[in-house]
């Protein structure tokens, strides 16, 4: 149990790392998507 603190730590970085990576591909993603025009979005 002493190595506890660490195996969490690890965890929270990793999932931390994970949703920034998330959030920013959504928010570019959402940036490029405004500049498709209409009838080029074939994914609605």
């Amino acid at each position: 149990m002493k190595d506890a603190g660490f195996i969490f730590g690890s965890y929270i970085v990793t999932l931390g790392a994970i949703l920034i990576f998330a959030v920013s591909t959504l928010r570019s993603a959402q940036k490029s998507s405004q500049s498709v025009t209409d009838k080029d979005k074939t994914w609605l």
